[in-house]
């Protein structure tokens, strides 16, 4: 007969993931936890025994200055905006798998079944009628941010935050609302390229605090990605042409299955071309390409022999010159969700300015007029979280317009230091512009 574990080894056996060691009474351990948060957010450090996964966690959401008080999640996707995201996540291609999966279960034992992104917005939350009215009193509906950085310590939030399968129980959520509740969620990756894409949660009352909630929902998550790893990719034919040209030099095309990654002139033809399906006249390239109205025609076509022995005389056409099929350009994407008032999935679409180094008067115009459709979206619809992913990416680290926004929403220490810093180098290039101004 095997001898008992000793309390050290007995912390070995047991995942630290999981909430409740074997033999704990679920509501003892409720209230040490919330004896524990308390004395977290009074003093605000750890004094109590937590699970490190928590209190780190907890210790994430202090930074991310997260209130314990917080009455519920901000709905960021809403109506088309939602429906139009949905559509277009890959995870809407297992949804079916995770209802077969997740669905009677969640039903029967009166919990939900929800799903989020990347970035911890819930997708899809599904399950007991009763149980989804309680739970959307806090937001815990699709559309509403549960990140981590939003919400605090919550099972989807922090297992895309930590991209670790994670169960949280009771007070180790760091929002007193949410502290009712028990959560199990699991990341879920593309399994081609191992980016995480979203997680599979299980949300209801203390009846989740058990090792085989977890357990299950990796083994759901595994499942999803075994499923999208089957499931036929889409596969670029010669009667479809993808554009990659936002936040990149060089743009990337993809054609009958191949990818062409193109110099920066063809870049800039293409998305020209992809720009004017009905096609364009030689004299029309030439003016929407360069600055210098004296380049002759020999130039151009000296360029298009070259792209053609590139792209095949099948998709290059000429008189006029254009592509023999229709194109998806990423530009076009960005548009057609802006649109469509999808100003959170035209967020995500935007990699970056559209071929940042191009001087061509055509491309520098739709650059800057898509760059500031965006801007102007994202200041009206007020989001601080996206704000702020505009102004740390490397094209609004100077974009005054929306460091002001951002400061408005969220006046962090770093924020004003930084619009300190931009106002002041405005402040010190007016005069030289005045004085420019003056001799025009």
């Amino acid at each position: 007969m095997a001898s008992p574990a000793s309390p050290s080894q007995e912390a070995e056996l047991t995942d630290p993931w999981v909430a409740l060691k074997p033999g704990t009474d679920p509501a003892e351990q409720a209230r040490e936890l919330r004896r524990a948060h308390e004395d977290f957010t009074a003093a605000g450090t750890v004094t109590r025994p937590v699970r490190p996964v928590v209190a780190d966690s907890w210790r994430r959401s202090a930074r991310a200055r997260v209130s314990p008080e917080g009455t519920g999640a901000a709905v960021e996707l809403t109506d088309g905006d939602l429906g139009v995201y949905r559509a277009e996540h890959p995870l809407a291609r297992v949804m079916p798998l995770f209802r077969e999966l997740v669905g009677s279960f969640a039903a029967d034992g009166e919990h939900l079944l929800a799903v989020c992104d990347a970035q911890g917005r819930l997708l899809w939350v599904e399950g007991h009628a009763v149980t989804r009215r309680r739970a959307g009193r806090m937001n815990f509906v699709p559309g509403a941010r549960w990140a981590e950085s939003a919400m605090g310590t919550n099972a989807p939030g922090t297992a895309v935050a930590v991209d670790r399968p994670v169960q949280v129980f009771a007070a180790e959520h760091f929002m007193r609302r949410v502290q009712p509740w028990t959560c199990a969620a699991a990341p879920v990756h593309d399994p081609r390229t191992g980016r995480l894409i979203g997680a599979v949660d299980i949300t209801g009352g203390d009846g989740l605090a058990h090792p085989h909630s977890l357990a299950f929902v990796q083994a759901v998550a595994r499942a999803a990605e075994s499923q999208l790893a089957l499931l036929t990719p889409p596969v670029c034919t010669g009667d479809t042409v993808e554009l990659a040209a936002l936040g990149r030099d060089e743009a990337l095309l993809l054609t009958g299955g191949r990818k062409v990654r193109l110099s920066r002139r063809h870049s800039e033809i293409v998305v020209l071309l992809a720009r004017h399906p009905e096609g364009l006249t030689g004299d029309e390239l030439l003016y929407a390409l360069y600055e210098d109205e004296s380049v002759p025609q020999v130039t151009l076509r000296a360029e298009m022999a070259r792209l053609r022995r590139v792209l095949g005389a099948e998709l290059l056409r000429s008189r006029p010159y254009r592509l023999a099929a229709p194109v998806e350009c990423d530009v076009d994407t960005v548009e057609r969700r802006l649109g469509a008032g999808a100003v959170t999935a035209a967020a995500a679409a935007y990699a970056g300015p559209l071929l940042p180094q191009s001087q061509a008067p055509a491309l520098v115009r739709l650059r800057r007029r898509l760059a500031d459709q965006l801007r102007t979206a994202l200041v009206d619809r007020n989001d601080p979280d996206l704000l702020a992913d505009w102004a740390h990416a490397p094209w609004g680290e100077d974009d005054l317009v929306v460091w002001r926004a951002l400061a408005s929403l969220r006046p962090t220490a770093p924020v004003l230091a930084r619009l300190r810093e931009l106002d002041a180098e405005l402040a010190a290039a007016e005069p030289v512009g005045r004085a420019g101004q003056g001799r025009l």
